[in-house]
């Protein structure tokens, strides 16, 4: 019997707050994904939290699923921004800093701790594991598991460069722009 299966997951940390929201997702990392998990950190969490909020800032790191070289990241954040009628504002570390981002340090180790050890045998263990991560110091963790299937290899409507509306900061504008909701 086959006992394989794949994770991905996508985490936010709130600094306010001192709380951090993971997406554990069973299928592959994709900008879809890690744009539903900021959807997901949204309606569960951020509206509760920040009612009044018209725009986010996300830190984000420079590779993978959400990496400012990609078209698709930028298309997927602008549906995301239009779902939500918020803008989104991306601010990019630039290659090998992301470690300075506050996710890395005041969170994720604190999640590693909390994992150390175990053999990961589900999805649901890792949530329940992961859910578990607290300190002293007040850091609290949500866990929420999105169950959908990530078409990979997915390309950015033909036409997208040419009329998206994603707006480019003046400075460092290849890491730092804003997806403005659309009507």
């Amino acid at each position: 019997m086959n006992n394989y299966w794949e994770t991905s997951a996508h985490g936010f940390y709130d600094l306010k707050r001192n709380t951090g929201y993971i997406t554990l997702g069973t299928s592959h990392d994709t900008s879809e994904f890690a744009c539903d998990s900021l959807f997901q950190w949204w309606v569960n969490e951020g509206i509760i939290h920040y009612p009044k909020a018209k725009s986010l800032l996300i830190l984000c790191d420079g590779g993978g699923s959400n990496s400012s070289r990609h078209y698709i990241l930028k298309e997927d954040l602008q549906k995301t921004a239009n779902a939500l009628g918020l803008e989104i504002r991306i601010a990019h570390y630039p290659p090998y800093t992301s470690k300075y981002n506050p996710i890395e340090h005041r969170f994720f180790p604190h999640v590693t701790r909390a994992c150390e050890g175990v053999v990961f045998d589900s999805v649901e263990t890792v949530k329940t594991l992961i859910s578990r991560t607290s300190t002293s110091k007040g850091l609290t963790t949500i866990v929420h598991i999105l169950d959908k299937i990530y078409e990979t290899g997915r390309k950015y409507a033909a036409d997208f460069k040419e009329i998206m509306p994603i707006v480019f900061d003046t400075h460092l504008p290849k890491w730092n722009y804003r997806a403005i909701p659309q009507e």
